[in-house]
């Protein structure tokens, strides 16, 4: 019987690992867009659309509680909030030299509203 299975654990330990997350969420945010291995890509997705959904609400808890799993980074809590972000984006790109890990790019698909046309 398996239990409190969470994700990936990435080969850190779990202060290190919300670290990493918290430092891939950020740098994702304010560019838009990042290369990383696809483990990373894939464990911070989840997380990142929650961050997405919490940001369209729009409120004061909302905005308090990304704060406080971001580590209190207020200009990536405020780039989250002033844009209207859709979804993510992994685009696979060919394996690191190195070690031949799997690279990905993933990006954020900002939510552009559509023009009707009108008859």
């Amino acid at each position: 019987m398996n239990k409190k299975i969470f994700g990936k654990k990435l080969s850190r330990g779990r202060s290190a690992r919300e670290a990493l997350f918290a430092s891939l969420i950020r740098s994702l945010v304010l560019v838009g867009k990042i290369v990383t291995t696809k483990t990373k890509a894939k464990a911070i997705n989840g997380q990142l659309g929650k961050y997405i959904h919490l940001a369209k609400k729009g409120s004061l808890g909302s905005r308090r509680k990304i704060l406080a799993e971001l580590k209190n980074d207020k200009k990536t809590v405020s780039s989250l909030f002033g844009k209207k972000f859709k979804s993510t984006k992994i685009i696979n790109l060919p394996p690191r030299k190195g070690d031949n890990a799997q690279m990905v790019r993933i990006e954020l698909n900002e939510d552009v509203p559509t023009k009707t046309k009108r008859s």
